[in-house]
């Protein structure tokens, strides 16, 4: 793939150690290592932003994604669910948005800067809310965009993922 993007949206498809019996990740969606995630060949410009999605559990992981490829953790907002979830220290209902820049990066202009805390209803296994693509789509209307990991295709952005028509890792340009 020869096309670079300036934003970056990523909702890894995480596999965990622990799961529930009848509730696996897998019977939703293949999963993939952490060293596979991080192995993955980013398509972005010398100066991107990174969007990318973690469950709390798996934070430390996420963080070396960003450092893998390439990019510096900044900062995250949390998804309030407002709905309970699985787990086994808390049950869950929030997840977090990491955001991480590589090269020089404006944040969003204040007054279409937007709370840390994002309550959005949780809507099917995995789907995260519109609201963030919104946001991110205001913050960089001229930005190349790519969803990795999309479950649906969004006008504007470039995507891939096991759920839409097109799969952009078809070509394997993504793979290590």
């Amino acid at each position: 793939m020869s096309k670079l993007y300036g934003v970056i949206y990523a909702d890894p498809p995480w596999r965990y150690e622990n799961g529930t019996p009848g509730r696996e990740i897998e019977d939703h969606y293949p999963t993939m290592s952490d060293n596979e995630i991080c192995a993955l060949k980013v398509p972005s410009m010398n100066s991107c932003v990174l969007y990318l999605w973690a469950t709390a559990p798996k934070t430390p992981e996420a963080l070396s994604v960003i450092s893998a490829w390439g990019f510096r953790y900044r900062t995250h907002a949390v998804w309030d669910k407002e709905k309970l979830g699985m787990g086994y220290w808390f049950r869950g209902q929030h997840e977090l948005l990491m955001v991480a820049t590589k090269g020089i990066v404006r944040c969003p202009i204040p007054e279409n800067r937007i709370s840390s805390i994002i309550r959005c209803p949780r809507g099917p296994h995995s789907a995260k809310p519109d609201y963030v693509r919104d946001m991110i789509e205001r913050w960089f209307p001229h930005a190349s965009k790519l969803e990795m990991f999309a479950r649906v295709k969004r006008a504007g952005w470039d995507a891939f993922g096991n759920e839409i028509e097109y799969d952009l890792l078809s070509d394997n340009s993504f793979l290590p």
